[in-house]
């Protein structure tokens, strides 16, 4: 049985949209931010190599108020090289990112060829009230262009309160499983599984998971990035 989103998931996802600095909301002419946000995570020795990872999202994937090595891109390159799977993982999150501004820095991340692109945009389309049509739309583009440069992908899903009704809502979160399906890509059902509403595991201002937050985070996703990495060798 799928799990009831959190109250207290609500109020952690509601100011989502509100967590990034303006100076890092990405555009479509803003190449040189995107450039800055182009972070390599846990580099492995160059003896060991492994696929490029991008892992491509918002304030979540960035680790807003944490350092760089405990967001959960870092910590799930920590666990696949623990496991004897290395990959060379970038974190290209920004924060408030949306499924828009995400596609409009696209181009530019692929010129950095990965061989997989982790996919968790859409939370801040839905707290916006972005007209689902459209986030599904940008979601599947991103992963058509993906694929086109030769990059795998994997899927993160979302959820959101039913801050504009029930309809909306269960709308969003039935859009990422359509994808997944209709796209033929793996999905990690919820990314903030066992995190989102728990107060312990986010940070004072409610937002954001603290650094043991992040690392059930990093349980969530290492597992299908495992096989997926398994899967090309």
């Amino acid at each position: 049985m799928r799990r009831a989103f959190p109250v207290l998931a609500a109020v952690v996802l509601l100011a989502l949209t509100a967590c990034g600095s303006p100076e890092r909301e990405p555009t479509a002419r803003a190449v040189p931010a995107a450039a800055r946000e182009l972070r390599p995570v846990a580099p492995v020795p160059a003896a060991a190599r492994g696929p490029l990872v991008i892992f491509l999202g918002d304030s979540l994937t960035a680790g807003l108020g944490l350092a760089e090595d405990q967001a959960y891109p870092s910590r799930v390159a920590a666990r696949l090289a623990g496991r004897g799977t290395p990959i060379r993982a970038i974190n290209a999150g920004v924060s408030g990112d949306t499924s828009a501004g995400g596609l409009a820095r696209l181009d530019w991340l692929l010129g950095q060829h990965p061989d997989v692109v982790v996919l968790a945009l859409g939370a801040n389309d839905g707290l916006r009230g972005v007209a689902l049509a459209d986030t599904e739309k940008n979601l599947r583009e991103i992963v058509r262009r993906c694929r086109a440069a030769g990059a795998r992908v994997l899927l993160l899903g979302m959820q959101i309160p039913p801050n504009y009704g029930p309809d909306y809502a269960g709308g969003f979160r039935a859009l990422y499983p359509r994808i997944a399906k209709e796209m033929d890509v793996p999905l990690v059902p919820f990314l903030l599984e066992g995190v989102g509403g728990v107060a312990e595991l986010n940070q004072a201002d409610g937002m954001h998971p603290t650094a043991e937050g992040q690392e059930k985070v990093a349980d969530n996703v290492a597992p299908y990035l495992e096989r997926m990495v398994l899967a090309a060798r």
